[in-house]
């Protein structure tokens, strides 16, 4: 079971600018927690997210020779994935191809099918560089502005990006609307037809929904869930209020709960959670 905590996430959205030292204290708590990844920072233009324009002088500050905690970092475009794989300390570049049109447009301002043509430049830089590229799809579960959806329509851009080389994909509830049912029924669909993909529940959740969500990513065969501590977070892209982030005490609950143990340093876990409170 693989899970990342996504502080990236989780700080996009605030209103307030986290200091650059106050960031890198956190994420180095982070770091030492023995998450399997952190989605760590974006190279994304800062006048569309401000909050993460210190992202190269955040990853310059972490001290990364006792974790085996691997970094990601979100791009937008092909100049952003650039940016990402020249950084050795990153492992994994994360790109937000969306199912729904509209979206695409608001969230890169591009079209799906521009979208798709930079994946395939951005995992060509990937691959050069030795770094993998994660593949989340925003929308994955219905969107809110009429655009056509449907499982198959998942399964598609799913095979499209298998052509392309990516192996992680990771479907996500950019609003928080899907239902536990709806998270099930879609990663048994795309579990049982492409079992060689790695893939990724990347869920927004308001209060009390984590627990049956989690269960039904669980029940569906998945093996890498993402969250933020506290449930911070979201998008600020998708509504004007921000739906959180799955809590990821809840989620070590839930899996602890269903017999699956994960290496967590708890004193590391703590200070984290403390800290996380100044932070937000």
């Amino acid at each position: 079971m693989k899970l990342i905590e996504c502080p990236r996430d989780a700080m996009q959205g605030l209103d307030h600018f986290v200091p650059t030292d106050l960031k890198i204290r956190y994420v180095n708590t982070l770091l030492q927690v023995g998450f399997d990844t952190l989605d760590f920072g974006s190279f994304v233009s800062p006048k569309a997210i401000p909050q993460m324009r210190d992202t190269a002088d955040v990853l310059a500050g972490l001290y990364l020779a006792k974790t085996k905690t691997k970094l990601l970092a979100i791009v937008a475009n092909v100049r952003g994935a650039e940016q990402a794989v020249a950084y050795p300390q990153i492992q994994y570049v994360g790109f937000p191809l969306s199912v729904s049109e509209t979206f695409q447009q608001r969230n890169t301002n591009k079209s799906i099918a521009q979208a798709f043509a930079e994946v395939g430049e951005m995992q060509e830089r990937c691959v050069g560089a030795g770094k993998e590229l994660v593949v989340y799809l925003s929308m994955g579960f219905g969107n809110p502005y009429g655009d056509p959806y449907s499982l198959d329509l998942v399964a598609g851009f799913t095979e499209k990006l298998i052509q392309v080389g990516i192996g992680i994909i990771a479907p996500s509830d950019t609003v928080g609307t899907s239902t536990p049912e709806a998270v099930e029924t879609l990663f048994r669909h795309l579990i049982g037809q492409f079992p060689q993909v790695e893939f990724g529940a990347h869920l927004h959740a308001r209060p009390g929904e984590t627990p049956a969500k989690v269960q039904a990513a669980l029940r569906a065969g998945v093996r890498r869930i993402d969250g933020a501590l506290r449930g911070f977070g979201g998008c600020p892209m998708a509504t004007d209020e921000l739906t959180g982030n799955l809590p990821t005490e809840e989620i070590i609950q839930e899996l602890a709960a269903e017999g699956i143990a994960l290496s967590i340093d708890k004193e590391a876990f703590q200070k984290a959670m403390t800290l996380s409170a100044g932070v937000f």
